[in-house]
């Protein structure tokens, strides 16, 4: 197992910000930008926060990437509205979306405000957490740009990881932390594969399928299967037929459809037969947001959640060392320990980052605060 070193959350967010100001982004944008980066960090989703800038420096350097743009309002109703990213990373685009969702709903009850002309916005969660933060319902759902989900009896790949998230609050001063949901719809999202090469870890059985529905666990060839291959790739949630893929494979056609096709953004398979390399990706993106008040008396939904998620904290578990938890519990856990003792980050993303912003003309300003970490190695 790879040793690592942590790292500051607040150095971090200072490296994010340099290196996407020198890419053209604005200071404001790339303050967002870089905190909903590292905020997804602090969650533990290692694979969608600061790992991923490498992959935008691609996307950067082959002009895909519009990082001097800024959302623009298309159009505006009572409960809905439409935001264009520009063709920039969509997190600015996305944390907009989501409180403008948030104003409406409080208004109406129920908001809905989609995004097109986006690219990758990281963690789905960390938008539906906008809402539950302000003590509304939260669901986002989103297209994406890689090819990489292999339908169910199929051979290639057709669909996204295409994730969906949900958020709902609790009472202040509840013992619980959050019940947040934020899934891929494949079985694992192609960065997670992308995370256990980094750090040399075996793939488990199930995640990644070559061309012939055989699984794939070596790590460095599992990550090519998933992004370099033509054939093969990510199982859908569930990981096989017997297994119920069926399931993983509609709802990551339902993000799709309600993420992207709902706000005129692409399919990526039919976006490429007609678009360039270097064209943008016009990933779409949904924010739902529903306010518990207009259907409740005050504070009854949270109440009611907050004893849901007690009775399922009570439930007795095959092993007491192993509770049950609910969704949101382990990011929870993570965000307590990260905020404490810092960030981990392998090795290999180090020299990665290191590169980026050498590329980008900003010195590498990371300094360890742990040379010796020893990553746990979790349950996949």
């Amino acid at each position: 197992m790879t040793e690592e070193d942590r790292f500051s959350a607040d150095g971090l967010r200072a490296q994010a910000i340099a290196i996407l100001q020198a890419w053209g982004m604005p200071p404001p944008h790339a303050q967002t930008a870089a905190a909903l980066m590292v905020e997804t960090d602090l969650l533990g989703v290692d694979s969608h926060g600061v790992s991923m800038l490498p992959q935008y420096a691609v996307l950067q350097r082959n002009g895909r990437l519009r990082l001097d743009a800024s959302p623009v309002l298309l159009r505006e109703g009572p409960a809905t509205a439409l935001i264009d990213a520009g063709a920039s990373l969509g997190h600015v685009a996305s944390a907009q979306a989501m409180r403008l969702a948030v104003e409406k709903a409080r208004v109406l009850g129920v908001a809905l405000v989609g995004v097109r002309n986006s690219h990758h916005f990281g963690a789905a969660g960390v938008y539906a957490r906008i809402a539950s933060d302000q003590g509304l319902i939260g669901l986002v759902t989103s297209s994406a740009q890689g090819i990489l989900l292999v339908p169910t009896r199929a051979t290639a790949p057709v669909l996204g990881t295409n994730p969906i998230a949900f958020a709902a609050p609790l009472p202040a001063g509840s013992r619980n932390t959050a019940f947040v949901l934020d899934m891929a719809t494949t079985t694992a999202a192609a960065n997670r594969v992308k995370v256990k090469a980094l750090r040399d870890q075996p793939v488990p059985e199930g995640w990644v399928v070559d061309g012939q529905g055989a699984p794939v666990t070596e790590p460095q060839a599992a990550r090519q299967q998933v992004f370099e291959q033509a054939d093969g790739g990510l199982t859908p949630l569930g990981g096989s037929a017997d297994g119920g893929s069926h399931k993983g494979y509609g709802l990551s056609l339902l993000a799709q459809v309600l993420g992207g096709t709902l706000n005129g953004g692409a399919f990526a398979p039919l976006h490429n037969r007609n678009h360039g390399p270097g064209d943008p990706a016009n990933v779409g993106h949904s924010f739902l947001a529903i306010d518990p008040g207009f259907f409740g008396e005050p504070g009854a939904f949270a109440q009611a959640l907050d004893g849901v998620i007690d009775l399922l904290h009570a439930t007795p578990a095959v092993d007491p060392g192993h509770p049950v938890l609910v969704p949101g519990d382990p990011e929870a856990t993570h965000h307590a320990e990260r905020s404490r003792l810092g960030i981990p980050l392998p090795a290999a993303l180090q020299r990665q980052l290191r590169e980026v912003a050498g590329s980008a003309g900003v010195p590498y300003t990371l300094q360890p605060i742990d040379s010796a970490f020893e990553p746990p190695n979790p349950a996949p």
